[in-house]
């Protein structure tokens, strides 16, 4: 069977691009997240989000020059292939793939309860903890809740992405927009009350200063999604000018709504009445201060909910995005089956790549959410570290590469977030050593699994060599039968 070349169509704006990168970092975190860091850290969970915003700019600056410099699909799987050997590169991509589908895992678990919870509120089910399991239509058996319905919500974006790249980003778009409105009437709503007018924020580390670390390695997962960004690079238009541009207005946009949202939370329900809210802090907050009788909504608790089904959904579609265009890059430069790096002959969708990204990923949500949590952030950790290491050596390599964005203050800024992302690896490892061997054990599992599916493909299809275009805009279509 013949095949033809062709250049993926750039469908996604800069608009589409920024909310591919907000749709994954305000996702279902910043509202299950807040009341637990402030229970660790007290009023200074301030502190740990607008740190943990400091520490992720770091490799976003990175991110922004190489993907200024390698406008290709893939993101930091494709800086690494163009710059280090083939089983380096091979190793970035398994690990970001995997980090990506897992976290599809836990944001399609995180949707279930928050989707029961809204049904609730508008009395079409029994409370979530009363609902046993749900029943299958075709066949005589039930499977738990946040099983099925994160099936359905992963098989239903699945589907979108499968057909159609330009409709997944729109999705995308018009969710993200819809849930930092109702973060942004929670602010107003909060800001304009009594309560806040009379907010105490001091002392600020009730817990002591050192407690915000854990607090962070705690919340680090809710900045992960700018990096997404820069794996749909070739389908953005001119993607060396806007890809930088997504992800510095992405990022700064995100912390922004991050660190008034929990501001409002603190000064409102106070930090010892976040903590003991837990993962419904956000909503008990809303409760507190938001009217109630509102038409449709009702009140402010259910406001929250119903932006958290879209945060989960949002988070969900960006990794499905991206996880398939990371499989698909790898496919792509014969470190994967070759099939994974060809676009489908109708859609021009990486169909095998997002099928086989769905299929990790409705098999990963039968984990526990913590272990769903901790195996993404970890994989992510890693990651970051190789990606601030290949502008270094990029950098090093290529002194006369064209560089339309240029990090400032070169090279502290690579060195600055090798240094930090280590760390919290390093904390991270220590804590899972502890409390979650489970995670532990599949992530070295995962990497086993690369070594022998590496060693397999070389035998295969041999050695790969490395595509050194200057911009890798060339894709394999299936011919139509």
């Amino acid at each position: 069977m013949s095949s033809e070349t062709r250049s993926p169509e750039a469908e996604l704006s800069l608009l589409d691009a920024t909310m591919i990168g907000m749709g994954a970092m305000i996702g279902a975190g910043i509202f299950v997240l807040t009341g637990l860091a402030a229970e660790i850290a007290g009023p200074a969970a301030i502190v740990v989000f607008a740190l943990n915003g400091v520490v992720t700019a770091f490799t976003g600056l990175s991110y922004a020059e190489l993907a200024a410099s390698i406008p290709k699909s893939g993101g930091g799987y494709a800086f690494v292939r163009e710059i280090f050997d083939d089983a380096a590169s091979f190793i970035m991509g398994w690990m970001l793939w995997f980090a990506y589908m897992i976290a599809g895992a836990l944001y399609a678990l995180g949707f279930a309860p928050n989707f029961l919870e809204l049904l609730h509120v508008y009395e079409i089910v029994p409370p979530p903890e009363e609902v046993a399991g749900l029943a299958l239509p075709v066949v005589e058996a039930t499977l738990p809740p946040s099983v099925a319905l994160a099936f359905v919500a992963v098989l239903g974006l699945v589907t979108l992405n499968a057909l159609s790249t330009a409709a997944s980003g729109s999705v995308e778009t018009l969710f993200t927009i819809i849930k930092v409105s109702i973060l942004v009437v929670f602010v107003g709503f909060g800001v304009a009350s009594p309560m806040f007018s009379s907010a105490e924020f001091q002392p600020l580390f009730t817990n002591g200063p050192t407690a915000v670390l854990p607090a962070m390695g705690l919340t680090f997962i809710a900045f992960e999604g700018y990096d997404l960004i820069t794996t749909v690079t070739e389908e953005v238009e001119n993607p060396r000018e806007n890809i930088p541009k997504a992800i510095f207005v992405s990022l700064a946009a995100t912390v922004v709504v991050y660190l008034a949202v929990v501001a409002v939370a603190i000064g409102t329900l106070g930090a010892g009445g976040l903590a003991e809210a837990g993962e419904a802090g956000i909503a008990a907050a809303a409760t507190s201060f938001m009217p109630t009788g509102l038409p449709v909504i009702r009140n402010g608790g259910a406001l929250i909910v119903f932006g958290a089904v879209f945060s989960t959904l949002t988070a969900l579609n960006a990794v499905v995005i991206a996880s398939s265009r990371v499989a698909f890059s790898m496919g792509r430069e014969d470190q994967l089956l070759p099939s994974f790096g060809q676009l489908h002959y109708r859609y021009g969708t990486p169909f095998v790549a997002i099928v086989a990204s769905a299929v990790v990923m409705l098999g990963s949500v039968v984990l526990p959410t913590q272990s769903a949590g901790n195996m993404s952030s970890l994989f992510f950790l890693l990651s970051f570290v190789v990606v601030n290491v290949a502008v270094i050596r990029l950098r090093r390599e290529r002194p006369e590469m064209a560089r339309p964005y240029e990090m400032p203050f070169y090279p502290a800024p690579p060195v600055i977030g090798i240094v930090l992302n280590l760390v919290l690896t390093g904390v991270l490892v220590v804590f899972l050593v502890r409390t979650d061997p489970l995670a532990l054990g599949l992530s070295a599992g995962w990497l086993l699994l690369g070594g022998v599916a590496y060693l397999g493909l070389r035998r295969y299809t041999g050695p790969a060599e490395p595509d050194l275009s200057e911009t890798g805009t060339e894709m394999t279509e299936e011919p139509e039968a």
